[in-house]
């Protein structure tokens, strides 16, 4: 099983066509903004209202600086990450 967003590399007509000749590999696709299926939204969603705030990049390095700057606050701030995963993980009473 495969699960894919809507980057544009992930509609490419050579992974279309590679996929294609997979007989037991089964596809999902996600909408391109996805939070209740793809806990990862709600972690850009968290750098987007806090590290990228105001900001302008004038080169790459920065954006990648910045970036990688936080993901590391949030890396040590497992209420954070707990509540990414929270609304997205089943809850204990109700198994998958």
């Amino acid at each position: 099983m495969l699960v894919g967003d809507n980057l544009n590399v992930h509609r490419d007509v050579r992974l279309r066509a590679l996929i294609d000749a997979r007989d037991r590999l089964t596809v999902y696709c996600l909408p391109p903004y996805a939070p209740d299926l793809n806990p990862v939204e709600s972690v850009w969603s968290m750098l987007r209202r806090s590290s990228q705030t105001i900001l302008a990049f004038t080169e790459p390095g920065q954006l990648l600086r910045s970036l990688r700057r936080g993901l590391r606050e949030i890396q040590y701030r497992s209420d954070l990450i707990t509540g990414c995963l929270a609304a997205w993980l089943p809850s204990p009473h109700h198994p998958l």
